[in-house]
């Protein structure tokens, strides 16, 4: 799988136009990057919809337990899960009429993927939704600059 096939601009672009985004997975503890990226998303305007079993609130927000259970229309399904949760949440994603489906760093399912797209989702993998807004929207601050290059390994002296 080459994952460069899922990390194309336009998508990325079109779909942080998207103003109402589920992160499934999301934590109420402030440590979790999860929570970092939804106040993150919450700040720069965007709607979360919180999809988390174990939690009722998480940032203000209710939290549904699955993306079936959230009574609005989605646009963006990120997921901060296991790969191995990834088929399933891809399943309801088609269910509920998503346009996106969105996996973070390390969430890699090959099925997940083929579930979306047969579906007519478009898929950004093991890419994060707070560093491309950042990226494209110039929100980098002392993280990076808006170089198009992310990494967090040191240049040579």
């Amino acid at each position: 799988m080459n994952l460069s096939d899922y990390q194309h601009p336009t998508v990325v672009l079109k779909a942080l136009a998207e103003r109402r985004i589920a992160i499934v997975g999301l934590s109420a503890n402030e440590l979790r990057p999860s929570n970092f990226v939804g106040f993150y998303l919450q700040r720069h305007g965007y709607q979360i919809v919180p999809v988390n079993p174990r939690e009722q609130e998480t940032l203000g927000e209710v939290c549904y337990p699955s993306l079936t259970d959230i009574p609005e229309p989605v646009a963006v399904v990120d997921v901060f899960r296991d790969p191995a949760a990834v088929p399933d949440i891809a399943r309801e994603a088609v269910e509920i009429g998503a346009k996106y489906l969105w996996l973070q760093f390390g969430v890699i399912s090959e099925e997940g993927i083929r579930i979306a797209e047969s579906a007519g989702l478009q898929v950004i993998a093991d890419r994060c939704i707070k560093i491309e807004h950042a990226r494209y929207f110039g929100r980098m601050h002392w993280l990076g600059f808006n170089s198009g290059s992310i990494s967090a390994r040191r240049r040579p002296l």
